[in-house]
């Protein structure tokens, strides 16, 4: 069994863990997982994510607006997120972004609330956790205007893509479609990419590894992703997620 596995990216608060939420968290120390971030989409899972981290001592909190939730966003809503930035358990403004497949809400507002919390990020030194899905032109832009230090979680870029976000200094993470038989785009992320700018994470409860994709994801499934890297690598599987941990206590860890 492996250790030291730092999930840089869950949602522990989705609906699907509510009947066995705090048995699995209490479990997955024993799986090897020493810490876990959890992403907040709204001001309702900005409360839900801190009462998780509460409750688990290996818990962190990122808090900010998805953009499926960005046309929804109230002004209320919003200052009563920047308030929860107090709270010493969270790591991260996020996850925030763009998200061009969907289109749950307009472009257009998706782009200003990204913009907001950009700002807000760099007004309050904090990494930022982004979503990219299909609008990498305006997510690039946007990242090179205000520089942040953070992540582009999932990353679904190019490995040129990949470049232009390491020559802001961000990282790159890296989850369970790695090991999907038709992932090529995140194979030549990876071979480019340096081991000290990989992030691991799960997305749970999406996003779940083979050999148990279709099932609902956990972090301990990362030990999959991370054997799947690592054979790209051409590293111990150990080696690799120690070198990812390492990266992520770089980033966020205060």
């Amino acid at each position: 069994m492996y250790s030291n596995i730092f999930d840089t990216h869950a949602h522990y608060d989705d609906s699907r863990f509510d009947e066995d939420r705090n048995e699995l968290l209490s479990s997955l120390r024993e799986k090897g997982v020493s810490q876990i971030i959890n992403c907040a989409c709204d001001y309702k899972s900005c409360l839900s994510t801190l009462e998780i981290t509460k409750n688990h001592c290996f818990t962190y909190a990122a808090l900010g607006v998805h953009p499926h939730e960005a046309e929804d966003l109230t002004e209320d809503d919003f200052c009563r997120i920047i308030e929860l930035f107090n709270n010493e358990k969270v790591v991260a403004v996020g996850e925030i972004g763009l998200d061009y497949h969907y289109d749950f809400s307009p472009r257009e507002k998706q782009r200003e609330v990204f913009e907001r919390q950009l700002i807000l990020a760099n007004e309050l030194n904090l990494p930022v956790i982004i979503h990219d899905r299909e609008a990498h032109e305006d997510t690039m832009n946007l990242l090179k205007k205000y520089r942040p230090k953070g992540v582009v979680h999932c990353f679904s870029g190019s490995a040129e893509m990949a470049k232009e976000v390491l020559k802001l200094g961000m990282y790159i993470g890296i989850g369970g479609a790695v090991t999907f038989k038709n992932a090529k785009k995140p194979v030549e992320v990876v071979k480019e990419v340096p081991s000290e700018y990989l992030l691991l994470e799960t997305d749970a409860p999406y996003m779940t590894p083979v050999p148990f994709r279709g099932q609902r994801c956990d972090s301990s499934h990362i030990a999959f992703t991370a054997q799947t890297i690592a054979q790209i690598k051409g590293i111990d599987t150990q080696q690799l997620i120690d070198i990812c941990n390492e990266n992520a206590h770089r980033l966020f860890m205060k």
